[in-house]
């Protein structure tokens, strides 16, 4: 259950990132809009321009960080919110338990067949 929250965490982050960059851009034309006036208007560019940069540093700062998480997950670094190292490990010591079992029922039938003979 841990890990269904981590991951609905991260596609939260996720969305914010975009509603984030949706914002970038609401700036980035308010500034371009500003610019093709006239007159413009200085302390609306400043306002917008002081806005585009910090946003721009958030998402690239979140983007990072998202990058970090999935770097992790896909080359198997132990992370938040991960079972995965821990199935993996338990299914291949099932994989060896069942060889074994094999390997000493062969064992069984040969002991019995010099037995018999």
């Amino acid at each position: 259950m841990a890990t269904y929250s981590l991951a609905n965490e991260r596609l939260r982050a996720l969305e914010d990132i975009e509603r984030e960059i949706g914002a970038i851009l609401q700036n980035a034309g308010t500034v371009i809009l500003e610019l093709s006036k006239e007159k413009t208007n200085e302390r609306l560019l400043d306002r917008q321009a002081a806005a585009f940069t910090a946003s721009v540093l958030h998402v690239e700062a979140e983007l990072s960080a998202q990058i970090r998480y999935l770097t992790q997950v896909a080359t198997g670094q132990p992370h938040e919110g991960s079972s995965y190292s821990s199935r993996k490990d338990c299914q291949m010591a099932l994989k060896r338990v069942d060889y074994a079992r094999l390997k000493l029922s062969d064992a069984a039938r040969t002991c019995e067949q010099m037995l018999e003979n």
